[in-house]
């Protein structure tokens, strides 16, 4: 039943379950080349930026697979669920295309500013890691006051943190996602009503 009201994320995690059994039957050589070419990096959004877009989507850089299942039904699926597979799918999308395409541009400044290497063009950047961080953003809408206020805070803890330690471009990018979940609160209105601590206790003793 569980499953069933997450399609969207289960299919995702089929997929991506898949995609890791396959590394795993790679040789290194041949995997770094493989991520390469699927990779959301410069040279590879400049020639073909449709196709990675989709396809770095479908993959997880390092081949743990089952950390991403605990975190996709704990995000993922009760996302998906309060908000529709449509709207879910929508959240995930806008995080996942417009954060890598910051972070790029940002990386590419940084380039013709010598503030990075021109090797950086061809960086692996693969992964799901933005659209996730985008649905535990936008989950912020659905969780019911005065609760969402700390959940919010944490959030932006657990992103906020790396970018001002580390300030690497896919630090940058998990920061984008979380705003722009934030942002999607217009998907999520009208369609879940968050429930009021206080008034619900109020129904149950009138």
């Amino acid at each position: 039943m569980y499953v069933r009201g997450a399609p969207g994320t289960y299919i995702w995690l089929g997929i991506l379950f898949v995609t890791t059994v396959a590394l795993h039957h790679m040789s290194p050589e041949f995997e770094e080349e493989f991520l390469r070419q699927r990779s959301t990096n410069i040279h590879e959004l400049s020639s073909n930026p449709v196709r990675v877009l989709v396809a770095s989507a479908m993959w997880i850089d390092g081949g743990r697979w089952l950390p991403y299942a605990v975190l996709y039904s704990v995000f993922h699926a009760p996302a998906e669920r309060r908000l529709g597979t449509a709207r879910w799918l929508a959240v995930c999308a806008a995080a996942h295309v417009l954060a890598t395409l910051i972070s790029e541009g940002a990386l590419l400044w940084g380039i013709r500013h010598g503030m990075a290497p021109a090797s950086a063009v061809n960086t692996l950047d693969i992964g799901v890691s933005y659209a996730l961080a985008g649905v535990v953003a936008v989950l912020v809408h659905l969780i019911p006051a005065p609760w969402r206020y700390g959940y919010a805070f944490v959030v932006l803890l657990v992103y906020g943190v790396p970018l001002v330690t580390g300030r690497t471009f896919t630090d940058l990018g998990h920061f984008t996602s979380v705003l722009i979940g934030f942002g999607c609160y217009p998907l999520a209105r009208g369609r879940v009503k968050p429930r009021n601590p206080k008034e619900t206790a109020a129904a149950v003793n009138g």
